[in-house]
Protein backbone atom coordinates (compact mmCIF):
# COMPACT_ATOMS: atom_id res chain seq x y z
CA UNK A 1 0.00 0.00 0.00
CA UNK A 2 1.37 3.40 -0.97
CA UNK A 3 2.60 5.64 1.83
CA UNK A 4 1.11 8.76 0.21
CA UNK A 5 -2.21 9.24 -1.58
CA UNK A 6 -3.32 11.61 -4.34
CA UNK A 7 -3.36 15.22 -3.10
CA UNK A 8 -0.97 14.65 -0.20
CA UNK A 9 2.40 16.41 -0.08
CA UNK A 10 5.78 14.76 0.29
CA UNK A 11 8.29 16.66 2.43
CA UNK A 12 5.90 19.66 2.21
CA UNK A 13 7.26 20.32 -1.29
CA UNK A 14 5.79 17.88 -3.80
CA UNK A 15 2.08 17.21 -4.27
CA UNK A 16 1.11 13.68 -5.34
CA UNK A 17 -0.73 13.59 -8.66
CA UNK A 18 -0.70 9.84 -9.08
CA UNK A 19 0.88 6.97 -7.09
CA UNK A 20 2.77 5.08 -9.79
CA UNK A 21 4.44 1.83 -8.72
CA UNK A 22 5.45 -0.15 -5.62
CA UNK A 23 8.79 -2.02 -5.75
CA UNK A 24 11.01 -4.12 -3.48
CA UNK A 25 12.56 -1.17 -1.68
CA UNK A 26 10.85 1.92 -3.11
CA UNK A 27 7.64 3.40 -4.49
CA UNK A 28 7.27 5.98 -7.23
CA UNK A 29 4.92 8.89 -7.78
CA UNK A 30 3.94 11.46 -10.37
CA UNK A 31 4.08 14.77 -8.48
CA UNK A 32 3.92 18.55 -9.01
CA UNK A 33 6.52 20.90 -7.61
CA UNK A 34 5.82 24.34 -6.15
CA UNK A 35 5.81 25.89 -9.64
CA UNK A 36 3.23 23.36 -10.89
CA UNK A 37 5.63 21.37 -13.08
CA UNK A 38 5.14 17.63 -13.34
CA UNK A 39 7.99 15.62 -11.84
CA UNK A 40 8.84 11.98 -11.15
CA UNK A 41 9.58 11.16 -7.49
CA UNK A 42 11.11 7.95 -6.17
CA UNK A 43 10.61 7.32 -2.45
CA UNK A 44 13.20 4.94 -0.94
CA UNK A 45 12.84 2.98 2.32
CA UNK A 46 16.15 2.78 4.19
CA UNK A 47 14.98 -0.37 5.99
CA UNK A 48 14.34 -2.25 2.72
CA UNK A 49 17.66 -1.54 1.06
CA UNK A 50 20.34 -4.20 0.74
CA UNK A 51 23.74 -3.60 2.29
CA UNK A 52 25.28 -3.29 -1.19
CA UNK A 53 23.03 -0.31 -2.01
CA UNK A 54 24.80 1.83 0.59
CA UNK A 55 28.19 3.45 0.17
CA UNK A 56 30.85 3.19 2.89
CA UNK A 57 29.78 6.55 4.39
CA UNK A 58 26.17 5.35 4.76
CA UNK A 59 24.83 7.33 1.81
CA UNK A 60 22.50 5.66 -0.70
CA UNK A 61 24.41 4.98 -3.90
CA UNK A 62 21.36 5.57 -6.10
CA UNK A 63 20.96 9.09 -4.70
CA UNK A 64 24.63 9.89 -5.24
CA UNK A 65 24.43 8.58 -8.83
CA UNK A 66 21.33 10.71 -9.49
CA UNK A 67 23.15 13.85 -8.39
CA UNK A 68 25.91 13.20 -10.93
CA UNK A 69 23.32 13.12 -13.74
CA UNK A 70 22.89 16.88 -13.31
CA UNK A 71 26.53 17.80 -13.93
CA UNK A 72 26.23 20.97 -16.05
CA UNK A 73 29.76 20.85 -17.50
CA UNK A 74 32.21 18.34 -18.89
CA UNK A 75 35.79 17.88 -17.70
CA UNK A 76 36.81 20.49 -20.30
CA UNK A 77 34.34 23.02 -18.94
CA UNK A 78 31.90 22.71 -21.84
CA UNK A 79 28.18 22.44 -21.25
CA UNK A 80 27.15 18.77 -21.49
CA UNK A 81 24.07 16.68 -21.03
CA UNK A 82 22.46 13.56 -22.42
CA UNK A 83 18.90 13.53 -23.71
CA UNK A 84 18.77 9.76 -23.08
CA UNK A 85 19.06 10.04 -19.27
CA UNK A 86 16.39 11.67 -17.09
CA UNK A 87 17.70 14.91 -15.63
CA UNK A 88 18.13 15.11 -11.85
CA UNK A 89 16.04 17.80 -10.12
CA UNK A 90 16.21 17.30 -6.36
CA UNK A 91 16.72 14.84 -3.49
CA UNK A 92 16.16 14.77 0.23
CA UNK A 93 15.30 12.85 3.40
CA UNK A 94 12.22 12.68 5.59
CA UNK A 95 10.51 10.68 8.33
CA UNK A 96 6.99 9.36 7.67
CA UNK A 97 4.99 6.79 9.64
CA UNK A 98 8.03 6.33 11.85
CA UNK A 99 10.22 5.28 8.91
CA UNK A 100 13.36 6.91 7.57
CA UNK A 101 13.01 7.67 3.86
CA UNK A 102 15.00 9.24 1.08
CA UNK A 103 13.68 10.58 -2.21
CA UNK A 104 14.94 11.49 -5.65
CA UNK A 105 13.13 13.86 -8.03
CA UNK A 106 13.79 13.81 -11.77
CA UNK A 107 12.17 15.26 -14.86
CA UNK A 108 8.86 13.60 -15.81
CA UNK A 109 8.54 11.65 -19.03
CA UNK A 110 5.06 10.92 -20.37
CA UNK A 111 5.36 7.60 -22.13
CA UNK A 112 5.71 3.85 -21.84
CA UNK A 113 8.52 1.37 -21.28
CA UNK A 114 10.06 -0.48 -24.21
CA UNK A 115 8.71 -3.84 -23.06
CA UNK A 116 5.15 -2.48 -23.29
CA UNK A 117 5.84 -1.07 -26.74
CA UNK A 118 7.15 -4.36 -28.16
CA UNK A 119 4.25 -6.22 -26.57
CA UNK A 120 1.94 -4.12 -28.77
CA UNK A 121 3.91 -4.14 -32.00
CA UNK A 122 7.16 -5.37 -33.54
CA UNK A 123 9.96 -2.96 -34.40
CA UNK A 124 11.69 -2.83 -37.77
CA UNK A 125 15.46 -3.29 -38.00
CA UNK A 126 15.81 0.46 -38.53
CA UNK A 127 13.80 1.16 -35.35
CA UNK A 128 15.78 -1.46 -33.40
CA UNK A 129 19.01 0.28 -34.39
CA UNK A 130 17.51 3.60 -33.22
CA UNK A 131 16.76 2.08 -29.82
CA UNK A 132 20.24 0.56 -29.51
CA UNK A 133 21.99 3.80 -30.49
CA UNK A 134 19.93 5.85 -28.01
CA UNK A 135 20.69 3.35 -25.25
CA UNK A 136 24.40 3.34 -26.09
CA UNK A 137 24.38 7.14 -26.06
CA UNK A 138 23.06 7.03 -22.49
CA UNK A 139 25.68 4.46 -21.47
CA UNK A 140 28.49 6.43 -23.14
CA UNK A 141 27.44 9.42 -21.02
CA UNK A 142 27.44 7.33 -17.82
CA UNK A 143 30.67 5.49 -18.57
CA UNK A 144 32.64 8.67 -19.34
CA UNK A 145 31.86 10.55 -16.13
CA UNK A 146 34.87 11.49 -13.99
CA UNK A 147 34.08 8.35 -12.01
CA UNK A 148 32.31 6.02 -14.46
CA UNK A 149 28.80 4.86 -13.54
CA UNK A 150 27.75 1.27 -14.30
CA UNK A 151 23.96 0.95 -14.60
CA UNK A 152 23.82 -2.81 -13.84
CA UNK A 153 20.15 -3.23 -14.80
CA UNK A 154 19.91 -2.50 -18.51
CA UNK A 155 16.67 -4.22 -19.58
CA UNK A 156 13.67 -3.45 -21.80
CA UNK A 157 11.74 -2.61 -18.62
CA UNK A 158 14.16 0.24 -17.85
CA UNK A 159 13.96 2.01 -21.20
CA UNK A 160 11.29 4.72 -21.31
CA UNK A 161 9.84 5.94 -24.60
CA UNK A 162 8.49 9.48 -24.73
CA UNK A 163 5.17 9.24 -26.57
CA UNK A 164 5.59 12.80 -27.80
CA UNK A 165 9.00 12.07 -29.36
CA UNK A 166 10.87 9.49 -31.43
CA UNK A 167 12.69 6.28 -30.56
CA UNK A 168 16.08 8.00 -30.53
CA UNK A 169 14.84 10.08 -27.59
CA UNK A 170 14.30 7.10 -25.31
CA UNK A 171 15.62 7.40 -21.77
CA UNK A 172 17.47 4.91 -19.56
CA UNK A 173 15.76 4.91 -16.16
CA UNK A 174 15.93 3.26 -12.70
CA UNK A 175 19.41 3.46 -11.21
CA UNK A 176 18.54 1.38 -8.15
CA UNK A 177 21.45 -1.03 -8.64
CA UNK A 178 23.90 1.33 -10.31
CA UNK A 179 27.41 1.62 -8.91
CA UNK A 180 30.44 3.81 -9.40
CA UNK A 181 33.26 1.87 -11.03
CA UNK A 182 35.57 2.39 -8.04
CA UNK A 183 33.15 0.83 -5.53
CA UNK A 184 33.46 -2.65 -4.05
CA UNK A 185 31.89 -5.58 -5.96
CA UNK A 186 28.33 -6.51 -4.95
CA UNK A 187 26.58 -9.75 -5.88
CA UNK A 188 23.13 -9.22 -7.47
CA UNK A 189 19.92 -10.40 -5.85
CA UNK A 190 18.43 -12.62 -8.57
CA UNK A 191 15.00 -12.50 -6.93
CA UNK A 192 14.90 -8.77 -7.69
CA UNK A 193 16.94 -8.59 -10.90
CA UNK A 194 16.55 -10.38 -14.21
CA UNK A 195 19.54 -12.76 -14.63
CA UNK A 196 19.06 -13.25 -18.39
CA UNK A 197 20.33 -9.73 -19.15
CA UNK A 198 23.39 -10.10 -16.89
CA UNK A 199 26.95 -10.63 -18.03
CA UNK A 200 28.74 -13.65 -16.46
CA UNK A 201 30.99 -11.54 -14.22
CA UNK A 202 27.94 -9.93 -12.61
CA UNK A 203 27.09 -13.18 -10.81
CA UNK A 204 30.38 -12.83 -8.91
CA UNK A 205 29.56 -9.26 -7.95
CA UNK A 206 31.87 -7.66 -10.52
CA UNK A 207 30.51 -4.97 -12.84
CA UNK A 208 32.25 -2.94 -15.51
CA UNK A 209 31.59 -0.99 -18.71
CA UNK A 210 31.50 -4.24 -20.69
CA UNK A 211 28.81 -5.63 -18.33
CA UNK A 212 26.35 -2.96 -19.47
CA UNK A 213 27.30 -3.56 -23.12
CA UNK A 214 26.58 -7.28 -22.70
CA UNK A 215 23.02 -6.30 -21.69
CA UNK A 216 22.68 -4.16 -24.82
CA UNK A 217 23.57 -7.23 -26.89
CA UNK A 218 20.86 -9.22 -25.11
CA UNK A 219 18.28 -6.48 -25.80
CA UNK A 220 19.24 -6.40 -29.49
CA UNK A 221 18.76 -10.17 -29.68
CA UNK A 222 15.38 -9.89 -27.92
CA UNK A 223 14.11 -7.12 -30.21
CA UNK A 224 15.11 -9.02 -33.36
CA UNK A 225 14.12 -12.58 -32.43
CA UNK A 226 11.32 -11.83 -29.94
CA UNK A 227 12.94 -14.01 -27.26
CA UNK A 228 15.78 -13.84 -24.78
CA UNK A 229 18.97 -15.78 -25.52
CA UNK A 230 19.73 -18.75 -23.26
CA UNK A 231 16.25 -18.47 -21.69
CA UNK A 232 14.67 -21.09 -19.39
CA UNK A 233 12.02 -21.20 -16.66
CA UNK A 234 13.79 -20.07 -13.48
CA UNK A 235 10.68 -19.42 -11.37
CA UNK A 236 11.26 -22.35 -9.02
CA UNK A 237 15.05 -22.33 -8.98
CA UNK A 238 17.35 -21.09 -6.24
CA UNK A 239 19.83 -18.36 -7.13
CA UNK A 240 22.66 -20.90 -7.26
CA UNK A 241 20.69 -23.15 -9.60
CA UNK A 242 19.93 -20.21 -11.90
CA UNK A 243 23.59 -19.24 -12.12
CA UNK A 244 24.75 -22.82 -12.71
CA UNK A 245 22.12 -23.36 -15.42
CA UNK A 246 23.01 -20.09 -17.16
CA UNK A 247 26.70 -20.98 -17.09
CA UNK A 248 25.89 -24.29 -18.79
CA UNK A 249 23.67 -22.63 -21.38
CA UNK A 250 26.34 -20.08 -22.22
CA UNK A 251 28.94 -22.78 -22.82
CA UNK A 252 27.20 -23.21 -26.18
CA UNK A 253 27.35 -20.74 -29.08
CA UNK A 254 24.54 -18.20 -29.27
CA UNK A 255 21.78 -19.61 -31.46
CA UNK A 256 20.59 -17.29 -34.23
CA UNK A 257 17.11 -18.33 -35.46
CA UNK A 258 16.57 -18.06 -39.21
CA UNK A 259 14.00 -15.30 -39.78
CA UNK A 260 12.93 -13.23 -42.76
CA UNK A 261 13.41 -9.65 -41.57
CA UNK A 262 13.95 -6.74 -43.94
CA UNK A 263 17.31 -4.96 -43.51
CA UNK A 264 18.69 -7.59 -41.09
CA UNK A 265 22.33 -7.92 -42.06
CA UNK A 266 25.30 -10.01 -40.99
CA UNK A 267 26.99 -7.00 -39.40
CA UNK A 268 24.20 -6.55 -36.84
CA UNK A 269 24.23 -10.26 -35.98
CA UNK A 270 28.01 -10.09 -35.51
CA UNK A 271 27.53 -7.08 -33.20
CA UNK A 272 25.21 -9.20 -31.02
CA UNK A 273 27.71 -12.08 -31.00
CA UNK A 274 30.57 -9.79 -29.96
CA UNK A 275 28.58 -7.96 -27.27
CA UNK A 276 27.45 -11.21 -25.58
CA UNK A 277 30.77 -13.02 -25.33
CA UNK A 278 31.53 -14.64 -21.96
CA UNK A 279 35.03 -13.17 -21.83
CA UNK A 280 35.08 -9.43 -21.11
CA UNK A 281 38.09 -8.93 -23.40
CA UNK A 282 36.19 -10.37 -26.38
CA UNK A 283 33.37 -7.81 -26.12
CA UNK A 284 33.17 -4.19 -27.21
CA UNK A 285 35.30 -2.15 -24.82
CA UNK A 286 33.30 1.10 -24.97
CA UNK A 287 29.77 2.17 -25.85
CA UNK A 288 31.21 4.37 -28.61
CA UNK A 289 32.91 1.34 -30.17
CA UNK A 290 29.60 -0.51 -30.23
CA UNK A 291 27.84 2.57 -31.64
CA UNK A 292 30.37 2.77 -34.47
CA UNK A 293 29.79 -0.92 -35.23
CA UNK A 294 26.01 -0.49 -35.44
CA UNK A 295 26.52 2.54 -37.72
CA UNK A 296 28.80 0.43 -39.92
CA UNK A 297 31.83 2.66 -39.36
CA UNK A 298 33.86 -0.40 -38.33
CA UNK A 299 33.41 -3.94 -39.61
CA UNK A 300 32.75 -6.64 -37.01
CA UNK A 301 33.79 -10.21 -37.77
CA UNK A 302 32.04 -13.23 -36.24
CA UNK A 303 33.67 -14.01 -32.88
CA UNK A 304 34.60 -17.68 -32.54
CA UNK A 305 32.88 -19.19 -29.49
CA UNK A 306 35.02 -21.13 -27.05
CA UNK A 307 32.95 -24.28 -27.60
CA UNK A 308 33.22 -24.23 -31.42
CA UNK A 309 35.17 -27.28 -32.63
CA UNK A 310 36.75 -27.55 -36.09
CA UNK A 311 37.27 -30.83 -37.89
CA UNK A 312 40.98 -30.79 -37.03
CA UNK A 313 40.39 -30.35 -33.29
CA UNK A 314 40.00 -33.12 -30.76
CA UNK A 315 36.41 -33.78 -29.62
CA UNK A 316 35.53 -31.80 -26.55
CA UNK A 317 35.58 -33.83 -23.33
CA UNK A 318 32.97 -33.00 -20.68
CA UNK A 319 34.14 -34.96 -17.67
CA UNK A 320 32.34 -34.17 -14.44
CA UNK A 321 34.50 -34.15 -11.30
CA UNK A 322 32.95 -34.47 -7.86
CA UNK A 323 31.90 -36.76 -5.06
CA UNK A 324 29.16 -38.66 -6.87
CA UNK A 325 26.31 -39.99 -4.73
CA UNK A 326 28.02 -38.70 -1.58
CA UNK A 327 26.76 -35.23 -2.54
CA UNK A 328 23.15 -36.46 -2.77
CA UNK A 329 21.19 -36.18 0.46
CA UNK A 330 19.14 -39.28 1.32
CA UNK A 331 17.66 -41.40 -1.49
CA UNK A 332 19.54 -44.44 -0.14
CA UNK A 333 17.16 -46.97 -1.68
CA UNK A 334 17.29 -45.31 -5.10
CA UNK A 335 21.10 -45.15 -4.99
CA UNK A 336 21.31 -48.84 -4.10
CA UNK A 337 18.95 -49.83 -6.89
CA UNK A 338 20.84 -47.80 -9.49
CA UNK A 339 24.10 -49.27 -8.22
CA UNK A 340 22.89 -52.84 -8.70
CA UNK A 341 20.75 -52.25 -11.83
CA UNK A 342 23.12 -50.06 -13.80
CA UNK A 343 26.43 -48.94 -12.31
CA UNK A 344 27.76 -52.43 -11.53
CA UNK A 345 26.94 -53.45 -15.11
CA UNK A 346 28.71 -50.40 -16.52
CA UNK A 347 31.81 -50.96 -14.43
CA UNK A 348 31.96 -54.73 -15.03
CA UNK A 349 30.84 -55.19 -18.65
CA UNK A 350 32.76 -58.43 -19.28
CA UNK A 351 31.24 -60.21 -16.28
CA UNK A 352 27.81 -58.99 -17.30
CA UNK A 353 28.33 -60.24 -20.84
CA UNK A 354 29.23 -63.73 -19.60
CA UNK A 355 25.83 -63.87 -17.90
CA UNK A 356 24.04 -62.61 -21.00
CA UNK A 357 23.35 -59.20 -19.49
CA UNK A 358 23.59 -56.13 -21.71
CA UNK A 359 24.29 -52.55 -20.80
CA UNK A 360 21.00 -50.57 -20.87
CA UNK A 361 20.52 -47.95 -23.56
CA UNK A 362 18.57 -45.49 -21.48
CA UNK A 363 17.06 -44.55 -18.13
CA UNK A 364 14.13 -42.26 -17.40
CA UNK A 365 14.11 -40.09 -14.26
CA UNK A 366 10.60 -38.75 -13.72
CA UNK A 367 8.67 -37.10 -10.92
CA UNK A 368 7.54 -33.71 -9.60
CA UNK A 369 9.49 -30.55 -10.54
CA UNK A 370 12.21 -29.30 -8.22
CA UNK A 371 13.14 -32.71 -6.80
CA UNK A 372 16.67 -32.77 -8.18
CA UNK A 373 16.50 -34.97 -11.27
CA UNK A 374 19.17 -32.98 -13.12
CA UNK A 375 21.44 -32.85 -10.08
CA UNK A 376 20.98 -36.58 -9.51
CA UNK A 377 21.92 -37.33 -13.13
CA UNK A 378 25.15 -35.32 -12.77
CA UNK A 379 26.06 -37.16 -9.58
CA UNK A 380 25.25 -40.47 -11.28
CA UNK A 381 27.80 -39.59 -13.98
CA UNK A 382 30.38 -38.76 -11.31
CA UNK A 383 29.67 -42.08 -9.59
CA UNK A 384 30.33 -43.98 -12.82
CA UNK A 385 33.36 -41.89 -13.79
CA UNK A 386 31.93 -41.44 -17.30
CA UNK A 387 32.02 -38.28 -19.38
CA UNK A 388 28.88 -36.16 -19.08
CA UNK A 389 27.07 -34.41 -21.95
CA UNK A 390 24.07 -32.16 -21.30
CA UNK A 391 21.37 -31.64 -23.95
CA UNK A 392 18.30 -29.40 -23.84
CA UNK A 393 15.65 -28.40 -26.37
CA UNK A 394 17.50 -25.47 -27.95
CA UNK A 395 20.43 -27.76 -28.86
CA UNK A 396 18.29 -29.57 -31.43
CA UNK A 397 15.96 -26.75 -32.48
CA UNK A 398 16.05 -25.80 -36.16
CA UNK A 399 13.91 -23.52 -38.34
CA UNK A 400 14.22 -26.00 -41.21
CA UNK A 401 12.21 -29.16 -41.77
CA UNK A 402 14.39 -32.10 -40.75
CA UNK A 403 17.12 -29.64 -39.70
CA UNK A 404 16.97 -30.96 -36.15
CA UNK A 405 17.68 -34.53 -37.27
CA UNK A 406 21.23 -33.63 -38.22
CA UNK A 407 21.79 -31.93 -34.86
CA UNK A 408 20.51 -35.01 -33.01
CA UNK A 409 22.84 -37.27 -34.98
CA UNK A 410 25.76 -34.93 -34.22
CA UNK A 411 25.00 -35.03 -30.48
CA UNK A 412 25.02 -38.84 -30.39
CA UNK A 413 28.13 -38.99 -32.57
CA UNK A 414 29.96 -36.67 -30.17
CA UNK A 415 28.86 -38.86 -27.26
CA UNK A 416 30.22 -41.95 -29.05
CA UNK A 417 33.54 -40.22 -29.75
CA UNK A 418 33.88 -39.34 -26.06
CA UNK A 419 32.61 -42.73 -24.80
CA UNK A 420 31.99 -43.87 -22.20
CA UNK A 421 29.45 -41.04 -21.95
CA UNK A 422 26.35 -40.24 -19.93
CA UNK A 423 24.14 -38.34 -22.38
CA UNK A 424 21.61 -36.37 -20.33
CA UNK A 425 18.40 -35.23 -22.08
CA UNK A 426 16.80 -32.55 -19.91
CA UNK A 427 13.03 -32.00 -20.19
CA UNK A 428 12.87 -34.92 -22.60
CA UNK A 429 9.13 -34.42 -23.10
CA UNK A 430 10.03 -31.41 -25.28
CA UNK A 431 12.59 -33.44 -27.24
CA UNK A 432 10.72 -36.71 -27.85
CA UNK A 433 7.14 -35.48 -27.92
CA UNK A 434 4.19 -37.80 -28.38
CA UNK A 435 3.69 -37.93 -32.15
CA UNK A 436 0.01 -38.81 -31.78
CA UNK A 437 -0.60 -35.43 -30.13
CA UNK A 438 1.47 -33.38 -32.60
CA UNK A 439 0.66 -33.75 -36.29
CA UNK A 440 3.86 -32.04 -37.39
CA UNK A 441 6.46 -33.32 -39.85
CA UNK A 442 9.37 -31.64 -38.08
CA UNK A 443 8.36 -33.09 -34.70
CA UNK A 444 7.86 -36.57 -36.13
CA UNK A 445 11.23 -36.45 -37.90
CA UNK A 446 13.05 -35.44 -34.73
CA UNK A 447 11.34 -38.16 -32.68
CA UNK A 448 12.19 -40.81 -35.28
CA UNK A 449 15.83 -39.73 -35.22
CA UNK A 450 15.97 -39.95 -31.42
CA UNK A 451 14.43 -43.46 -31.54
CA UNK A 452 16.97 -44.57 -34.13
CA UNK A 453 19.89 -43.21 -32.13
CA UNK A 454 18.63 -44.78 -28.90
CA UNK A 455 18.67 -48.25 -30.45
CA UNK A 456 21.81 -50.06 -29.24
CA UNK A 457 23.61 -46.87 -28.17
CA UNK A 458 24.67 -48.75 -25.02
CA UNK A 459 26.85 -51.00 -27.17
CA UNK A 460 28.76 -47.87 -28.24
CA UNK A 461 29.42 -46.81 -24.64
CA UNK A 462 26.61 -44.24 -24.50
CA UNK A 463 24.04 -44.36 -21.69
CA UNK A 464 21.13 -41.96 -22.14
CA UNK A 465 19.50 -40.52 -19.02
CA UNK A 466 16.31 -38.58 -19.71
CA UNK A 467 14.51 -36.40 -17.15
CA UNK A 468 10.97 -35.07 -17.21
CA UNK A 469 8.14 -33.72 -15.09
CA UNK A 470 5.68 -34.88 -17.77
CA UNK A 471 6.34 -38.55 -18.62
CA UNK A 472 2.90 -38.95 -20.21
CA UNK A 473 3.90 -36.40 -22.90
CA UNK A 474 6.76 -38.61 -24.16
CA UNK A 475 6.22 -40.70 -27.29
CA UNK A 476 5.38 -44.25 -26.16
CA UNK A 477 7.91 -45.78 -28.56
CA UNK A 478 10.73 -44.14 -26.58
CA UNK A 479 9.63 -45.89 -23.39
CA UNK A 480 9.81 -49.40 -24.79
CA UNK A 481 12.49 -51.99 -24.06
CA UNK A 482 15.83 -51.16 -25.66
CA UNK A 483 15.34 -47.41 -25.36
CA UNK A 484 14.41 -45.60 -22.12
CA UNK A 485 13.83 -49.01 -20.63
CA UNK A 486 14.58 -48.45 -16.93
CA UNK A 487 12.33 -45.92 -15.22
CA UNK A 488 12.99 -44.37 -11.82
CA UNK A 489 10.62 -42.16 -9.87
CA UNK A 490 12.35 -39.22 -8.14
CA UNK A 491 9.92 -38.16 -5.41
CA UNK A 492 9.81 -35.17 -3.10
CA UNK A 493 12.35 -35.76 -0.30
CA UNK A 494 11.26 -37.61 2.83
CA UNK A 495 11.99 -36.35 6.35
CA UNK A 496 15.44 -37.94 6.64
CA UNK A 497 16.43 -36.62 3.22
CA UNK A 498 15.21 -33.12 4.07
CA UNK A 499 17.24 -33.23 7.28
CA UNK A 500 20.36 -34.18 5.34
CA UNK A 501 19.68 -31.44 2.76
CA UNK A 502 19.60 -28.84 5.52
CA UNK A 503 22.80 -30.22 7.02
CA UNK A 504 24.62 -30.10 3.68
CA UNK A 505 23.23 -26.70 2.61
CA UNK A 506 23.80 -24.95 5.94
CA UNK A 507 27.15 -26.64 6.55
CA UNK A 508 28.68 -24.77 3.61
CA UNK A 509 27.90 -21.40 5.22
CA UNK A 510 28.56 -19.47 8.40
CA UNK A 511 25.95 -20.69 10.91
CA UNK A 512 25.14 -20.56 14.59
CA UNK A 513 25.29 -23.46 17.02
CA UNK A 514 22.04 -25.10 18.05
CA UNK A 515 20.43 -25.72 14.64
CA UNK A 516 17.63 -28.27 15.17
CA UNK A 517 17.75 -30.21 11.88
CA UNK A 518 15.01 -32.63 12.95
CA UNK A 519 12.62 -29.74 13.59
CA UNK A 520 13.52 -28.14 10.24
CA UNK A 521 12.74 -31.43 8.50
CA UNK A 522 9.39 -31.68 10.30
CA UNK A 523 8.48 -28.09 9.39
CA UNK A 524 9.14 -28.65 5.68
CA UNK A 525 6.93 -31.60 4.80
CA UNK A 526 6.19 -31.72 1.03
CA UNK A 527 9.00 -29.23 0.33
CA UNK A 528 11.15 -30.21 -2.66
CA UNK A 529 14.91 -29.76 -2.83
CA UNK A 530 14.57 -26.42 -4.65
CA UNK A 531 12.29 -25.16 -1.83
CA UNK A 532 14.81 -26.15 0.83
CA UNK A 533 17.61 -24.38 -1.04
CA UNK A 534 15.41 -21.29 -1.17
CA UNK A 535 14.73 -21.53 2.60
CA UNK A 536 18.47 -21.58 3.31
CA UNK A 537 19.12 -18.73 0.86
CA UNK A 538 16.31 -16.67 2.43
CA UNK A 539 17.73 -17.21 5.93
CA UNK A 540 21.17 -16.17 4.66
CA UNK A 541 19.72 -12.98 3.13
CA UNK A 542 17.96 -12.17 6.39
CA UNK A 543 21.24 -12.63 8.27
CA UNK A 544 23.04 -10.39 5.78
CA UNK A 545 20.36 -7.70 5.82
CA UNK A 546 20.27 -7.59 9.62
CA UNK A 547 24.08 -7.74 9.88
CA UNK A 548 23.91 -10.84 12.10
CA UNK A 549 26.75 -12.53 10.24
CA UNK A 550 25.52 -16.09 10.60
CA UNK A 551 22.46 -18.25 9.93
CA UNK A 552 20.49 -18.95 13.11
CA UNK A 553 17.64 -21.30 13.94
CA UNK A 554 15.27 -18.35 14.36
CA UNK A 555 16.14 -17.06 10.90
CA UNK A 556 15.58 -20.50 9.37
CA UNK A 557 12.15 -20.76 11.01
CA UNK A 558 11.31 -17.26 9.76
CA UNK A 559 12.43 -18.26 6.27
CA UNK A 560 10.23 -21.37 6.34
CA UNK A 561 7.24 -19.17 7.18
CA UNK A 562 8.02 -17.07 4.08
CA UNK A 563 8.77 -19.90 1.63
CA UNK A 564 5.79 -22.09 0.86
CA UNK A 565 6.13 -25.54 -0.78
CA UNK A 566 6.14 -25.49 -4.57
CA UNK A 567 3.93 -28.54 -4.86
CA UNK A 568 0.35 -28.93 -3.72
CA UNK A 569 -1.02 -32.21 -2.40
CA UNK A 570 -3.04 -32.53 -5.61
CA UNK A 571 0.11 -32.23 -7.73
CA UNK A 572 1.92 -34.84 -5.63
CA UNK A 573 -1.05 -37.20 -5.94
CA UNK A 574 -1.10 -36.71 -9.72
CA UNK A 575 2.59 -37.60 -10.03
CA UNK A 576 2.14 -40.63 -7.77
CA UNK A 577 -0.73 -41.84 -9.94
CA UNK A 578 1.56 -41.60 -12.99
CA UNK A 579 4.20 -43.56 -11.08
CA UNK A 580 1.70 -46.28 -10.19
CA UNK A 581 0.59 -46.52 -13.81
CA UNK A 582 4.20 -46.94 -14.97
CA UNK A 583 4.83 -49.60 -12.35
CA UNK A 584 1.57 -51.44 -13.01
CA UNK A 585 0.38 -50.91 -9.45
CA UNK A 586 -3.37 -51.06 -8.92
CA UNK A 587 -5.22 -48.82 -6.50
CA UNK A 588 -5.24 -51.31 -3.64
CA UNK A 589 -1.78 -52.72 -4.25
CA UNK A 590 1.19 -51.98 -2.05
CA UNK A 591 3.14 -49.14 -3.61
CA UNK A 592 6.88 -49.25 -4.04
CA UNK A 593 8.72 -45.97 -3.66
CA UNK A 594 11.06 -46.46 -6.62
CA UNK A 595 11.70 -48.77 -9.52
CA UNK A 596 10.42 -49.46 -12.95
Amino acid sequence: MFLFEKGQTIDNRYTVVFPHKEGDYAETYRVRDASGKLRFLKLIYYSKLQYSQFDKDGSIIEVEVAKVLNHPRSAQGDACSCKNVCKYVDSGKLIANGQQLAYIVTEFVSGETLDKRIAREDLSVYEIKQVAKALLSALQYLHTQNTPIIHNEVTVQNLMLDLSGTLDGLKLIDFGYARFLNQEPAKPNLKQLNPFYMAPERFNGVSCVQSDLFSVGVILYQLIFDELPWFFDASRMSEQQIVERLQKEREHPLRMPNIDMFELDEQLLNVIHKATQNDVQDRFQTAQEMLDAIDGKVKVEMVKHASDVTKTEEPKKRVKRGNGFADVAGMAELKEQLQSDVIDLLQNPEQAKELGLSIPNGLLFYGPPGCGKTFFAEKFAEETGFNYQYVRGSDVASPYIDGGKGKIADIFNEARQNAPTILFLDEVDSLIRDRSAHNNATTAGAVNEFLTQLNNCGEDGVLVIAATNKPTDIDEAALRAGRLELKYYIPQPDKETRKRMFQIGIGKRNYDFGIDYDLLAERTENYVSADISLVIDTAARLAFRRKIGKITMNLLEEAISQVKPSLTLEQIKRHEDIRDKFMGVKKNDERRKIGF
